[in-house]
């Protein structure tokens, strides 16, 4: 292995703005109706002033849309996210490599945080069996018993995949070497790129959203036409409410 350049991790820990540990969660596991769940969770402690800057619901989305271009740059480009009106879709460079289709999301959040849930539809790497089930979800949460005058705060981050059926596991008699396979294969290369992405969050870089459904009206200019739009109308893809609808 190469040993690591000391200038570029301290050239690293400069650029970073927050701490992110990660978590010893159950192990992944198979159900008895073939599908499986798995979970990565980290604390991210940041400055308090970053996450009053970041605490809404634009900035849950964002984080979203973080993932979604994570998962492109880690794969040189090779895995792309392609958004249509009614689903997102992970391909290999293009339809109709489509390795996961997934539902537009639902957006839950309170003042301790928020989920984004991605519907899981079909896909390559999806059993017929478990078209329609499962779900992608990412959680973000204070705790209640925070202390407001403390410089830091502590936020948990989660990725959990959930009632998934991996194609690759199969059924029947081949179930039992599928899963095995899955194991050794997809689901490790699912769990390192998931706490990649929650180790990448210490840098606070969170992209902006394409389709933008929580972003917040922008005040129109003063001295201006009050009826003319500040910003581009918004889109109809998910509403600012509870559930995303």
């Amino acid at each position: 292995m190469r040993p690591r350049d000391p200038r570029a991790m301290a050239s690293r820990r400069r650029r970073a703005r927050a701490r992110v540990n990660l978590l010893e969660v159950p192990q992944s596991g198979h159900a008895p109706d073939g599908s499986i769940s798995s979970k990565q969770e980290a604390e991210v402690t940041l400055p308090r002033e970053e996450v009053e800057r970041l605490w809404s619901p634009e900035y849950l989305e964002r984080l979203a849309r973080t993932y979604w271009r994570f998962l492109t740059r880690i794969s040189l480009g090779l895995l792309r996210v392609l958004y249509t009106e009614d689903s997102r879709e992970i391909a290999v460079i293009t339809r109709p490599f489509v390795l996961l289709r997934f539902r537009k999301p639902d957006y839950d959040y309170d003042d301790l945080g928020g989920t984004v849930t991605w519907p899981i539809d079909k896909g390559l790497l999806v059993a017929p069996a478990g078209r329609g089930k499962g779900f992608l979800r990412i959680t973000v949460r204070r705790t209640p018993d925070e202390d407001p005058r403390a410089p830091e705060v502590v936020v948990r981050v989660s990725s959990e995949v959930a009632n998934f059926y991996p194609l690759i596991a199969g059924w029947g008699w081949w179930s039992r070497v599928g899963r095995a396979v899955y194991r050794a294969t997809q689901l490790r290369i699912h769990v390192i790129v998931t706490n990649a992405f929650l180790r990448s969050l210490a840098r606070l870089d969170l992209a902006e959203s394409t389709v933008g459904a929580l972003r917040a009206p922008q005040e129109p200019p003063a001295g201006g036409d009050p009826l003319s739009p500040a910003a581009p109308p918004r889109s109809r893809e998910a509403s600012p409410d509870r559930g995303g609808r």
